[in-house]
């Protein structure tokens, strides 16, 4: 019997505007999500929201648009640890995408071998509250060590207010690491509040420490155009500008106000109006973490 789920978070902004700014060659979108076709790729029966599809096909107008050439598609929750949505669109790809797994205790070398031969460099853990919370200390370490000799990295996204209770863990991993959403600080509490600071310490002392420049929507207080959120990216990319990556986070799952993806786009002028920077961030460093090739 086939369940039919009304979409309980809304579709991404249809009207993408053309950005202001041309990306530079190659240019990859780090984090985006491609969510079913349901009817093709099952939502998980457990999954914590349920989307409106956001298949293949929109996700490659989208990036045709924006002037995206290479994306890292992170399989989103509402997939479980089905990987296959993902897997399927880099067999389409011609090696332009990668993508970061859902994975648990379940997981087999075998399993994660064939993730790897199919495009997956990493996988991710949620810490997030309403995503469920903190995973299992005995699931994290152990996937953790599966990983490692693969060279994959781990993708962690936190609550701001949880993560200086995750700093030490975190220097003792034995892989690399990205954080999700610039630490998910909130930009009404200022440069020195507590998280950011602790970001930023870890992006000073650890190189194993990666920050995502993505999602202004989830870390600005005022709103459309999400320019307080500038000053948060701008410090993460002065600080380890060889260690930061961005992406668009389309589309935009569990957000307050809906973004266009091409206003996100134009704000990267904002965090790094220098062309070389553009590079490194758009170009060099995502092509570093997740082995695009050329």
């Amino acid at each position: 019997m086939t369940m039919t789920y009304t979409p309980t978070i809304p579709p991404p902004d249809p009207n993408t505007r053309t950005p202001k700014f041309r990306l530079p060659k190659l240019s990859c979108d780090a984090h985006c999500h491609i969510f079913g076709p349901g009817a093709k790729y099952p939502y998980a029966p457990d999954r914590s929201y349920t989307p409106p599809d956001a298949p293949l096909e929109d996700f490659k107008v989208l990036h045709a648009k924006l002037g995206v050439q290479r994306a890292v598609i992170v399989n989103a929750s509402v997939h479980g640890t089905d990987n296959t949505v993902a897997l399927d669109a880099i067999a389409e790809s011609n090696g332009a995408y990668r993508a970061v797994a859902n994975i648990d205790d379940s997981i087999t070398e075998r399993g994660l071998r064939v993730l790897h031969e199919g495009g997956f460099r990493g996988c991710r853990f949620n810490f997030v509250r309403h995503l469920g919370g903190v995973p299992d200390k005995r699931v994290f370490d152990r996937i953790v060590a599966m990983v490692t000799p693969l060279g994959w990295h781990i993708d962690l996204h936190f609550d701001a207010i949880d993560l200086p209770d995750y700093a030490d863990m975190l220097t003792r991993l034995p892989l690399s690491y990205t954080i999700d959403h610039m630490g998910r600080v909130k930009a009404a509490e200022g440069l020195d509040q507590l998280p950011f600071k602790i970001l930023i310490e870890l992006l000073q002392r650890d190189e194993k420490c990666w920050v995502k420049i993505c999602g202004s929507e989830r870390v600005s207080s005022a709103g459309p155009p999400f320019t307080d959120a500038v000053p948060f990216a701008r410090k993460i990319v002065e600080t380890a500008p060889d260690r930061v990556i961005w992406g668009t986070d389309w589309p935009h799952p569990n957000v307050k106000v809906m973004p266009n993806d091409g206003d996100l786009v134009d704000l990267i002028l904002l965090f790094a109006p220098e062309p070389k920077l553009q590079q490194k961030i758009l170009v060099d460093n995502p092509a570093r973490l997740f082995g695009f090739d050329g």
